[in-house]
């Protein structure tokens, strides 16, 4: 009686379950009971397919070197696994028989070393439609930004980098501490270690199944035919015309490194994501001038009608709606009691710098129409260019709010640190400096009497200089949030998944987000019945969710909210103490994601570009002409 060992994995593709003819069946063992089926030869010798293998005879005719895909599978050649539907032959412990029927879901697999098997039915992706799977969902964006990213946050949020630097320390600490006391994680198992390897032989075994029916039966001769793809840091300009410089600059790069999936085999996947941003590239730089076409049209078309209505915008709201504003201040506003010499101190310095202001404006309004222009012209550069010359239009136009905010929040915080220092006095403290603490002090009477004085002064002052920071604050804050609805629209231009989105609508499997094995029943699936049965896939690609093509827009906006929507920046706001915009390579790393962390240089860029391409040839020495036929029911791929 034949000794069992236990669980017997077989990897099975669903095209070859439809199949009766007896044959061998071929492919890899990646363990003794772990076996991955790539093809059955039909009606041909065991051995003579042995002693083929082993001469690498039926891989004479590939069109590129078949090591390449055993290195990808981890295997260096295929073998024998078994027999198929050939119910007198004689076959080893090790191997398998394995029959079809019909009317059977799935195949009936016998194995004598074997306890138990378990057959993984899969559905082989097409490489020629750039078909794959993967174990980790595709990346959209170039893995060298992630670091960049890192860069960027370090430099900008130290203190928030400190800090969690430091959290991550002591839950480690705490992680360590677990582990002496429980396991956490158990050591990979050989069939998890294999995993690996058996998605890139699931990846490579259409075109292995493909090379093994040419080399046995004469059909139609087929040809792979590739698919082809820091005055910044102040200025929306400058940062889109950069980023439309690096895409020009990199797109060469795309477009020679996409070539070369020509020269290799289609079921390297390599190069899949590089493909879909190079074509996503394109797709938005198209949409972008498509709309910047319309939108320059109208500009132009309507130059006077534009011109008018952003001239009375403007100074209707950035100065007529402040000087009523500052007036209102002034007098009263709501009801409430101010000091009336120091809110007409303050109003008339504040109205003093908008008449000023009002009267540069003035000086531009004559060129306003050639700026217009200028702008109109702009956008039959792309939609985008227009939008961040408005941008730059908004910050310079209201820059003296700017300045308001600015001094305004510098006078409340000077009066809040002084009644806040008084306030100590009169509870005989006194905050430390050095020791960074409050400590306790003895004041005089003199001491305590001058302390009183100035802290009801400074106290009954304080409503009327809250008021006017609070104006400018709400003030600055709009701007602010229309800059940030221009800046996301800018990102939607530049960085939207359109054609990620097109292709996960088309075929999803071309953007796989993991892989998912699913149990089915055995009794139902070797239950006979009288009408057609549809074959599912028990382990199916994960096609990749939408969230993880948005996932750079969530991490935009955690960024954005954990800078403006936080306890420290609404302590900064009640404290008086300036709240900084985000810096812009925060912003726009978003936009950077699909190019690379370092530009090439013109010498290298001209030296992809001028190197020459190597022959395409087949493995035997003709021009990939091959002639035999496909086997397993396959015909002409187009």
């Amino acid at each position: 009686m034949p000794e069992h060992d236990g669980l017997m994995r077989i990897f099975w593709p669903l095209d070859l379950s439809k199949f009766v003819s007896p044959g061998i069946i071929v492919g890899w063992r990646n363990s003794g009971l772990d076996i991955f089926i790539v093809s059955i030869l039909e009606d041909v010798d065991t051995q003579t397919v042995r002693d083929s293998l082993k001469a690498g005879a039926l891989i004479r005719n590939a069109s590129y070197p078949v090591t390449r895909i055993f290195e990808l599978c981890g295997k260096s050649s295929m073998q024998v696994l078994g027999v198929f539907n050939s119910p007198n032959a004689e076959i080893e412990n090790l191997q398998i028989h394995a029959f079809t029927k019909p009317k059977l879901k799935l195949p009936q697999v016998y194995c004598a070393r074997a306890s138990t098997i378990q057959i993984i039915m899969f559905e082989r992706p097409l490489p020629n439609r750039m078909q794959y799977i993967s174990l980790d969902p595709i990346s959209l964006a170039l893995g060298d930004q992630a670091d960049m990213q890192n860069k960027a946050a370090t430099l900008v949020d130290a203190d928030d980098e400190r800090e969690r630097m430091k959290n991550w320390r002591k839950s480690k600490e705490l992680v360590e501490k677990l582990k002496l006391h429980t396991v956490v994680k158990h050591p990979a198992s050989s069939k998890e270690r294999a995993l690996l390897n058996i998605v890139n032989q699931i990846n490579c075994s259409w075109e292995l199944n493909g090379v093994l029916a040419e080399a046995f039966l004469v059909v139609l001769e087929w040809r792979v035919k590739p698919d082809y793809a820091a005055l910044k840091d102040i200025s929306a300009t400058a940062q889109q015309v950069d980023i439309r410089l690096q895409q020009f600059c990199y797109w060469p790069m795309q477009y020679v490194m996409l070539r070369k999936r020509k020269y290799d085999w289609e079921s390297v996947t390599t190069s899949h994501p590089d493909y879909i941003r190079f074509y996503n590239s394109l797709w938005l730089v198209a949409n972008d001038v498509i709309i910047g076409i319309a939108l320059g049209s109208y500009i132009i078309e309507n130059s006077a009608w534009v011109t008018e209505n952003i001239s009375r915008i403007l100074s209707l709201y950035s100065i007529a709606a402040l000087q009523n504003t500052i007036s209102w201040l002034m007098d009263w506003p709501a009801g409430l009691k101010l000091n009336n010499e120091l809110a007409a101190f303050l109003g008339d310095l504040f109205l003093w710098v908008i008449d000023y202001w009002s009267s540069c404006f003035g000086a531009l309004k004559p060129v306003l129409p050639k700026i217009i222009w200028i702008v109109g012209f702009s956008s039959f550069a792309g939609a985008s260019l227009p939008i961040s010359l408005f941008s730059d239009f908004i910050s310079v136009l209201t820059f003296h709010i700017y300045c308001f905010y600015m001094a305004s929040a510098r006078i409340y915080n000077w009066q809040y640190s002084i009644l806040l220092s008084l306030f100590q006095l009169f509870r005989g403290k006194k905050h430390n400096v050095l020791r960074k603490r409050i400590d306790s002090c003895d004041y005089d009477l003199d001491q305590l009497l001058l302390g009183t004085i100035l802290f009801t002064l400074l106290f009954f002052l304080l409503p009327t200089v809250l008021v006017f920071y609070i104006t400018f604050a709400s003030f600055r804050m709009a701007i602010i949030t229309l800059k940030a609805t221009l800046d996301a629209l800018l990102a939607c231009l530049n960085h939207f998944p359109l054609f990620a989105l097109m292709l996960r609508v088309k075929d999803s499997k071309r953007l796989p987000g993991g892989i998912c094995f699913e149990l089915q029943d055995t009794e139902s699936m070797f239950h006979n019945i009288s009408k057609e049965i549809k074959l599912t896939d028990s382990s199916p690609s994960v096609p990749l969710k939408f969230r993880g093509m948005f996932q750079q827009y969530f991490q935009l906006g955690h960024r954005i909210r954990k800078h403006y929507l936080s306890l420290r920046v609404l302590l900064c706001l009640v404290t008086g103490r300036f709240v900084p915009s985000i810096h812009r390579r925060n912003l726009y790393s978003l936009q950077y994601t699909m190019l690379p962390a370092r530009r090439a240089g013109i010498l290298e860029m001209w030296t992809v570009l001028t190197k020459s391409e190597p022959q395409k040839k087949s493995h035997n020495g003709h021009d990939g002409k091959l002639n035999g036929r496909r086997m397993n029911g396959h015909g002409k791929r187009t």
